[in-house]
């Protein structure tokens, strides 16, 4: 889109916000909630009664929120997302943070009132965190985060005595690299007739109705592989959604009937990209593929070392498995800092480099490759970082779990057969949706707490088979 018509756009998304609000918190709609809540009262004993509380409890809590925010608000900040999101594009490119910090630091405000607004019994990082991350508190957050904070510098260090660049010294055409994330998709049960593939600068994945999800996925010139991996992570949180209940299930389009919280969605995709197409069986299986498409490779090491890069970099995106979540966590302290410590916009450059010097070793040229580089504040999406971490520890629990019960993911991937590890994940993952909360869910499948012990083993058994060969 031209970024001249940036302010219209604004505009006319600020119009819709609007109208969203109004209806959202409308006293027609509130009738209707409480009619349907008092009808449940009355027949406690009616079948599904448990989740239509629940559904009830996440309709009320929702038309709440509304209720306690000023339609001028609501304007507010829709404009604001739609001009932060402009001017940090033109930043970006230009490497310009003072062009972006104005915009920023109207979000910051316009989000630090929305959290007043809501007055609830959490601080303003916890509240803007809400939607991606329902129930989570910062103190919980900490818990779960503080022996990640201990060992992944280790990890990291360790590592760095015998990087692996995630520049391969040899690439593949688009063409070949398409035709390879085709022949990926189909082995893992892609129907065209409701899913669409195509390209973009950042992959995504996004459901636009009943039977009608599309991912998309981007080459990266020196990088044969992220393309592959990138439709394997999207293809994760495709699979996701077309396992949330579908238009025949009582709770399509109901609360009940959403994906659980961003952790568990990211989770899904980090499955398949992580434990299945990172895999050392799955290199075992593929190399041929790779090797008969033009790649230079002798072996299936070959192919797993290269998915397996281990060096610490300035973009989260591109980050190894070990440094990802360093990543993370320097942007979850940073937004906190930034939202209730008092960090000043101004600052956030040279305290980013600083946190990327002490942790990772490396430090940006520029703002562009570093403060930056990701879009998520550009939006106001303050809360939101912490999830792709959460994601990880997750994936690990839930698949320590799925070993317990059918085998390890890797037994199924050499065998050639995956559709064992989809059908899991359909029985106990995927139609929850928000009857749960992520905590509830993994402690109902893992049948213990959420905690990073089966990630970091996970790592540590990662890094010493990588460094035996």
């Amino acid at each position: 889109m031209p970024s001249a018509g940036s302010a219209w756009r604004g505009e006319q998304l600020t119009l819709l916000a609007s109208q969203l609000h109004a209806r959202q918190s409308a006293p027609e709609y509130a009738d209707l909630i409480a009619a349907a809540r008092q009808e449940w009262s009355e027949n406690v004993s009616a079948p599904n009664q448990c989740e239509r509380g629940r559904n009830l409890d996440l309709l009320e809590q929702d038309l709440g929120r509304q209720q306690a925010l000023d339609p001028a608000l609501v304007a507010a900040l829709a404009k604001a997302k739609a001009k932060g999101y402009n001017c940090w594009q033109q930043a970006r490119r230009d490497s310009d943070f003072p062009a972006f910090a104005p915009a920023l630091q109207s979000l910051i405000d316009l989000r630090q009132e929305q959290a007043r607004q809501f007055n609830e019994p959490r601080s303003c990082w916890e509240t803007l965190a809400q939607p991606f991350e329902p129930d989570l508190s910062l103190t919980r957050l900490n818990e779960v985060f503080a022996p990640l904070r201990q060992r992944l510098p280790e990890l990291v260090a360790r590592s760095t005595t015998a990087p692996r660049p995630r520049m391969a010294p040899w690439d593949l055409p688009d063409a070949v690299q398409q035709r390879l994330c085709n022949q990926l998709l189909s082995s893992w049960g892609r129907s065209e007739q409701i899913t669409a593939v195509a390209r973009s600068p950042h992959p995504f994945s996004i459901t636009l109705g009943p039977r009608d999800y599309r991912i998309t996925t981007r080459v990266v010139t020196g990088q044969p592989l992220s393309c592959f991996l990138a439709t394997a992570h999207e293809w994760g949180h495709s699979l996701y959604e077309q396992g949330l209940p579908d238009q025949t299930h009582q709770w399509f389009a109901w609360p009940l009937g959403q994906a659980t919280s961003m952790a568990v969605h990211e989770s899904q995709s980090l499955f398949w990209e992580n434990r299945v197409a990172r895999s050392r069986a799955f290199a075992q299986t593929w190399w041929t593929s790779f090797r008969d498409a033009g790649a230079p490779l002798q072996r299936s090491e070959d192919l797993w070392t290269a998915m397996n890069p281990l060096a610490p970099g300035l973009n989260r995106v591109e980050a190894d498995e070990l440094s990802y979540g360093l990543h993370i966590l320097i942007r979850t302290d940073l937004e906190i800092a930034l939202l209730e410590q008092g960090l000043a916009v101004a600052d956030l450059p040279s305290e980013w480099n600083r946190r990327y010097r002490d942790l990772l070793g490396v430090t940006p040229e520029n703002d562009g490759e570093g403060c930056l580089q990701d879009v998520h504040w550009s939006e106001g999406l303050f809360g939101y970082f912490p999830s792709y971490l959460l994601g990880h520890l997750i994936s690990a629990q839930l698949s320590e779990a799925m070993t317990a019960a059918i085998g390890a993911p890797e037994e199924h991937v050499a065998a050639g057969d995956v559709s064992p590890l989809l059908s899991w994940l359909r029985e106990h993952v995927h139609p929850v949706g928000r009857a749960l909360n992520a905590e509830q869910l993994v402690q109902q499948i893992s049948g213990r707490p959420l905690d990073s012990t089966p990630f970091l083993t996970y790592l540590e058994a990662k890094l010493v088979a990588l460094s035996d060969l």
